[in-house]
């Protein structure tokens, strides 16, 4: 269970991080979707196609975080924050610190990355 002080902590660590995400936020659906202009060669439509996918890539990432971030703000006041989703043990204030939205425990977490592995999962 955390303190009153780490709780603090917690809650100014995450707001902080979800701020500076929101802060720069990428370019909306639709402003970079620009067809590809007629009479390009294989390699630029190529190139064209992989900074498309790599935009959208890096959209899906940002709105990821900024969903994990809400929740764990959500976590925060509900005092479930720090409580292993998968045994309900507590999660180490150091993996908190390295992984603020951290769900897992650091076993459950390996646990998990080892299932991963055998199921072929990347």
């Amino acid at each position: 269970m955390l303190t009153k002080k780490k709780k603090a902590y917690f809650k100014k660590l995450l707001t902080r991080k979800l701020e500076a995400l929101l802060a720069e936020r990428p370019v909306p659906s639709g402003e970079d979707s620009v067809p590809v202009k007629e009479g390009l060669d294989f390699a630029d439509q190529a190139t064209h196609e992989a900074e498309m996918d790599l935009s959208f890539h890096m959209k899906q990432r940002h709105g990821n975080m900024v969903a994990k971030l809400q929740e764990a703000l959500e976590r925060l006041e509900e005092g479930t924050y720090g409580i292993c989703e998968s045994c309900g043990g507590e999660i180490s204030e150091a993996r908190l610190k390295a992984r603020p939205v951290a769900v897992l425990c650091i076993e459950c977490k390996k646990a998990q990355e080892a299932d991963e592995k055998l199921r072929g999962a990347s």
